[in-house]
């Protein structure tokens, strides 16, 4: 009889190993029962994406809410609006967020609405410079623009102060230049602004008996900050006190060098009340214009800045527009930004 504690070993004559069969013991390891994770989602941002305005009618619609529930809240916040009212990215933000809601603004550019279409070499053909006439408060631009149109514009302002920018198309020798002019006084800087970033050109006008001024000092800055050359018409050069060479030096100063003291910049002397160098400076314009080789091809779609809008009471909204690229027709769509339509009546 074998007891527990006694093993049968097999022994051999041989030099075979001895094998002994040991049960193994089993511990037992004791695990703790694992805890239920308690997790706590994330609140949802329930947000509402719009451009520029958005209708009361709209937003109670995105919201899923009633409208007049939209309009109590306006009420609430001080503002009067009915259903069709559109109301600006601000104030629907302040609404949206007592629904908790966000409001996210949109940009909806021109540029990625319309599919850019390659130009062929073959299509592109040489466009008038486009030109910004610039400088300080009666200095004599308007009056210098008056000089190469053969017009009288400059007595139909305010305080012969130009109010808004103006353009015009004017031809010397078969070529066209295309002219902006942009307002002097001090508190236009945002149209003076808009202008030089949309020209190819810029005519700085300095008065020879007055030097480098305030505007003077913005137009060349606004200039530098377009990457825009800069052509200098020192004007009033019949004046008893005009200084030429002290404009000159002046303007070095602010990094505007004649090409004759070896700068990149072209001066012209000019009368703009004796009508004197008028067509010396149309002939530097299109000589810098003739170094840039500006092309662009009138077959595509029509491209191009607003310079001014207004609602005409007759017309209803008015734009002054300067087409870059392509040609404007009548009937055609058009987008500006938030805004659209279409083209009316056209006037060169």
């Amino acid at each position: 009889m074998v007891t527990p504690k006694e093993f049968d070993i097999e022994e051999t004559t041989h030099e075979d190993k001895v094998l002994v069969r040991i049960p193994s013991r089993r511990k037992e390891v004791y695990k703790q029962p694992q805890k239920t994770k308690i997790t706590t989602p994330k609140p949802i941002k329930r947000i509402i994406k719009i451009s520029e305005q958005i209708s009361v009618a709209e937003l109670s619609k995105k919201m899923g809410v009633k409208a007049s529930e939209v309009i109590k809240k306006l009420i609430d916040f001080g503002v009067m609006a009915t259903i069709n009212q559109n109301l600006d990215i601000d104030t629907a933000s302040l609404v949206a967020a007592d629904f908790g809601f966000d409001i996210e603004k949109v940009q909806l550019e021109a540029e990625k609405i319309l599919q850019e279409i390659e130009d062929k070499p073959e299509d592109l053909v040489t466009r008038p410079p486009v030109v910004t006439v610039m400088g300080h408060v009666d200095h004599g631009k308007t009056l210098l623009l008056d000089a190469i149109r053969n017009t009288r514009v400059v007595e139909k302002e305010k305080g012969g102060i130009t109010q808004h920018i103006g353009a015009y198309n004017v031809k010397i020798d078969g070529k066209s230049i295309t002219f902006i002019d942009t307002p002097g006084h001090e508190a236009f800087t945002a149209m003076r602004s808009r202008g030089a970033h949309v020209t190819d050109i810029v005519v700085l006008v300095v008065a020879a008996d007055d030097g480098v001024m305030e505007q003077t000092k913005e137009a060349i800055n606004h200039a530098k900050a377009a990457n825009v050359p800069i052509v200098v018409a020192i004007n009033k050069i019949d004046k008893p006190n005009a200084n030429v060479e002290r404009v000159r030096q002046a303007l070095a100063e602010y990094g505007i060098i004649p090409e004759e003291w070896g700068g990149d910049n072209l001066f012209v002397e000019t009368s703009a009340k004796l009508k004197k160098g008028i067509k010396e400076l149309l002939e530097a314009i299109l000589l810098q214009a003739e170094l840039m080789e500006l092309k662009a091809n009138p077959k595509k779609d029509a491209r191009g800045v607003i310079l001014e809008s207004r609602l005409d009471k007759g017309k209803g909204p008015v734009g002054t527009v300067l087409i870059k690229e392509g040609t404007l027709k009548l009937g055609v769509p058009f987008v500006a930004g938030s805004a659209y339509g279409r083209v009316r009546t056209m006037i060169d």
